[in-house]
């Protein structure tokens, strides 16, 4: 099966700036392909010429089979792009927005209007068709622009930073649209600076850092460079930390952690030390309130890719 887009080798320089060293994206269809880094990483620049709106110093891109380079007209009607920030015309209603897209896409009148009319409904904006964008919520304006990326029915999304802004709440009922358009088979590339949007959408995740791709693995894949799993442990009876402490100290083989209040951490090598933990806590007659095997964080993984934050900002003359 051909990927649904991929780039080999992407070099874009501004004057003296690179922001762009030899990138490497690729996405299975009807998969999420999650791009992190910190600002300034090149983020918005592969988006960019993915979309065929900025062209590489080298390097080549494809999506569905097709050459962005050399036919960027076709590349245009499979892709659909939506930026870190709106774009719908506030003067119009969502209906209005969204048939004026489909007229530029060449969809005659009826056909836009139907496909508007799908979209809002789609989108939750159905009550609101006949209003003007200016009085949406920050919410309703990110749906409408999405589903304004939708207006060509595209096979490949890119998304950069669709959710920069929105309220947790928001966030996640736009997380379950991008879940739901990949599950019927549209192939989305998505950047973000939440690390928790990425484990929680992403089937891929690649992560650049100053213009270049530092590692690509799924999620978990990713939380496994930072090392092991953590066995936490909080006893119900918090006088029976330092207990708890020897239990686990004795049966993984490595110093605790005490630093959290009644809670004890250690790392552990494999699943039979969590089960040997289990037995020790029950054969010492300890009741627990929280006792987990876990994987490091999304965060922990990002932190020791690249030193830094995801939110961490470099100078460039892109914005992502």
């Amino acid at each position: 099966m051909r990927p649904a887009f991929e780039a080999e080798g992407l070099v874009k320089r501004y004057g003296g700036t690179t922001a762009l060293d030899g990138v490497d994206l690729q996405a299975r269809p009807g998969t999420v392909l999650g791009v992190l880094g910190p600002n300034g990483a090149g983020k918005t620049t592969a988006i960019r010429i993915l979309a065929t709106l900025l062209r590489p110093d080298a390097g080549r891109a494809v999506v569905d089979g097709v050459d962005v380079l050399r036919d960027p007209v076709a590349a245009r009607r499979i892709v659909g792009l939506t930026g870190q920030y709106a774009t719908v015309d506030e003067d119009l209603t969502g209906t209005e927005n969204l048939v004026l897209f489909g007229r530029l896409l060449d969809l005659t009148g009826p056909d836009a209007r139907d496909r508007a009319a799908r979209l809002l409904d789609r989108f939750g904006l159905a009550d609101a068709a006949g209003r003007r964008a200016s009085t949406y919520s920050g919410g309703m304006r990110r749906r409408l622009d999405l589903a304004a990326s939708l207006v060509g029915a595209p096979r490949v999304l890119f998304l950069d930073e669709p959710t920069t802004g929105l309220d947790p709440g928001k966030r996640e009922e736009l997380w379950r649209t991008i879940r739901s358009l990949a599950d019927d088979g549209t192939t989305v590339l998505l950047t973000t600076q939440y690390l928790e949007e990425a484990d929680a959408l992403a089937d891929e995740i690649t992560v650049i850092d100053q213009g270049r791709v530092i590692a690509h693995d799924s999620p978990a894949g990713l939380k496994q460079h930072v090392g092991g799993q953590t066995v936490v442990v909080r006893p119900r009876d918090p006088a029976r930390t330092a207990d708890a402490a020897d239990v686990v100290r004795r049966v993984t083989g490595h110093p605790v952690d005490r630093s959290r209040g009644g809670v004890v951490t250690a790392p552990v090598d494999d699943g039979r030390a969590f089960a040997g933990i289990v037995r020790e806590l029950e054969r010492a007659g300890m009741d627990v309130t929280e006792l987990a095997l876990r994987l490091p964080s999304l965060d922990e993984a990002f932190f020791t890719l690249t030193g830094h934050d995801a939110g961490r900002t470099t100078t460039t003359q892109e914005d992502s």
